[in-house]
């Protein structure tokens, strides 16, 4: 009827979009047959910026692009002097900003942002901080311009106790972000080191603070995990720092544990270079590594020690040894130990946990914080109850039950440890 839009069919939106689609792959297919064109014949001029740019615009993530950018911009400010150097890197700057907005969780852009400043006569870092408080006011858990954000804060040297603020003032806006969660676990051992204990992140004051953050933050949604996480980061339970685990030599095999993967063939002043190390699966960074072979403990330096440096840290192991075999073993931690006034607030943690799970009984977070609660305030009392509770979790989160079932090892383990510490040659 006229004066009414016509309203498309699905099949006429269908063949309209396809034409679209079409027309934009072909113009792809042509601008990058060309760039490909000039980049073989090392044309880094003012077209190929054109050219890349006109994709880029659209398709921010075509790293590769960037890359020829970059080597455009040497090329083309190469006999320039800086205030002209600098006009060039600004302006792409500003394209590089463009690009965010068709995409902010662009590597590629982020990632350019970052070589153009590094290369730039007088970098504007401020001006790259406001910009990451702008882009977080849009989405504060874009963790691509949380990243960029630890970059330029460290070059602009905004002090910690003013990105600790920020963090701090995003987390109250918003307690399911992540990515502030964790900034926040980097700050607090900057700006409140434990006194006495390096092994420990934070003072005992602060911790207790933290925690009741934290619960604040996780019952108002018990549901969400960003919470939940940086408790399990206050209660030790986070993942452990490098370290050799375990090493154990006989006369046909050799074996080193680490409680990280590592590429064992990148270690320098290894006292163990002497032997043929395999990764025992096949990878290229691994925890476990493995020699089989004949006379291996005959031929070994008997040292009481093995040591070795892993980017740039040196890691050691005191071995003892019988008639058999040379080995050394590291007692793990499980957990840490609190004093009087940490432990009161993770009683109540506790009791508020239960009372939760008595209006919400399959509420996995809560119940797996329980089950970590248990074993920071009385591991020995508690111990049948968070088996019980991980046993539960392992019915409830399908998805996570290998997770699971490593955690209830890991607290069978425990228990075994304990035994085998009574036994001689392990004291």
């Amino acid at each position: 009827m006229h004066g009414r839009l016509k309203v498309r069919t699905s099949e006429e939106e269908a063949a309209r979009k396809k034409k679209e689609q079409d027309l934009k792959v072909k113009a792809y297919r042509a601008a990058m047959g060309r760039i490909q064109q000039k980049r073989i014949s090392n044309e880094l001029d003012q077209e190929m910026m054109t050219l890349s740019g006109q994709v880029l615009a659209r398709i921010p993530d075509v790293y590769t692009l960037w890359n020829i950018r970059k080597e455009c911009l040497l090329e083309l400010t190469s006999s320039l002097e800086d205030e002209e150097k600098q006009a060039i890197f600004d302006k792409d700057l500003g394209f590089a900003e463009q690009c965010l907005m068709v995409n902010p969780k662009s590597y590629g852009a982020w990632h350019h942002r970052c070589w153009v400043l590094e290369n730039s006569p007088t970098p504007n870092w401020m001006k790259e901080v406001q910009l990451c408080t702008k882009y977080l006011k849009l989405d504060e858990r874009n963790f691509h311009c949380w990243d960029y954000r630890r970059f330029v804060v460290k070059k602009a040297e905004i002090t910690s106790e003013k990105e600790f603020e920020f963090c701090t003032e995003k987390i109250k806006h918003n307690f399911s972000n992540y990515s502030s969660w964790h900034y926040r676990s980097k700050l607090l051992p900057i700006l409140h080191p434990h006194p006495t204990v390096k092994s420990r992140p934070i003072s005992e004051e602060i911790l207790k603070e933290e925690l009741e953050l934290v619960l604040t933050a996780a019952f108002t949604d018990p549901n969400d995990s960003s919470a939940w996480f940086y408790q399990r980061w206050l209660l030790g339970y986070s993942q452990p720092d490098l370290d050799i685990a375990a090493f154990r030599i006989s006369k046909d095999k050799a074996v080193i544990a680490f409680t990280k993967a590592v590429n064992l063939m990148e270690a320098k002043n290894c006292s163990l270079s002497t032997l043929d190390w395999k990764s025992a699966t096949g990878e290229v960074y691994d925890n476990t590594w493995v020699v089989n072979g004949d006379s291996l403990l005959q031929n070994f330096n008997r040292d009481s020690m093995i040591s070795l440096d892993y980017n740039d840290k040196t890691y050691t192991l005191e071995l003892s040894q019988n008639e058999d075999f040379l080995f050394g073993i590291k007692c793990p931690r499980f957990e840490y130990e609190f004093g009087a006034g940490v432990l009161d607030t993770l009683k109540t943690q506790l009791d508020s946990c239960n009372e939760l799970l008595e209006y919400e009984p399959d509420s996995k977070w809560t119940l797996l914080t329980a089950s970590l609660l248990m074993r920071a305030v009385d591991r020995k009392g508690y111990h049948e109850k968070s088996l019980e509770f991980l046993k539960k979790l392992q019915n409830i989160d399908s998805n996570r039950k290998v997770t699971i079932k490593i955690w209830l090892l890991n607290g069978t383990l425990r228990k075994s440890w304990r035994n085998l510490l009574r036994i001689k040659k392990f004291q």
